[in-house]
């Protein structure tokens, strides 16, 4: 029997970090975690793209983009979606999710969910180095576990 688990990979790879900049006060937050686990693990700079994009909304497409060029092995998309007084926080959070989603499935390449989704700036701020953890750290986390175990697949 074959069992594929993720394990320690030998090389690094290029990888990709889609953040909006909406809700900055956050979002530069799981930029900082990203960037930080990143380095642990030894990537070199040349192997990290980041691109900044206005909001959450335009998230999906640029890791669209991304995925075409073949360039990365995985992309890992950061956000930060608080709800407000109006339903705009479920229409954003289900497109984005489901744009994030398709862009993975079509292009066979992790494309990591990192954007946070929460009732308000107290929760988000928890998910970043707070009482919750670091999701930016974990999103990478997720990518470096979904590289070893997609490149033990092909």
């Amino acid at each position: 029997m074959r069992t594929i688990t993720a394990h320690d990979l030998k090389t690094q790879f290029n990888i990709a970090i889609v953040i909006s900049r909406f809700n900055e006060a956050i979002t530069h937050k799981l930029y900082e975690g990203a960037i930080l686990r990143l380095k642990e693990l030894e990537f070199a700079e040349d192997q990290i793209t980041v691109v900044w994009v206005p909001g959450a909304i335009e998230i999906p497409i640029t890791a669209q983009s991304l995925a075409t060029t073949n360039t990365y092995e995985a992309i890992v998309c950061l956000g930060a979606v608080i709800r407000g007084e109006t339903n705009h926080y479920e229409y954003v959070c289900q497109q984005v999710s489901y744009g994030c989603q398709k862009v993975a499935l079509k292009n066979s390449i992790p494309i990591i969910f990192g954007v946070l989704t929460t009732d308000n700036e107290e929760q988000a701020l928890a998910r970043v180095g707070g009482n919750h953890g670091h999701k930016g750290r974990d999103a990478i986390d997720a990518a470096f576990e979904m590289a070893s175990v997609l490149r033990q697949i092909d």
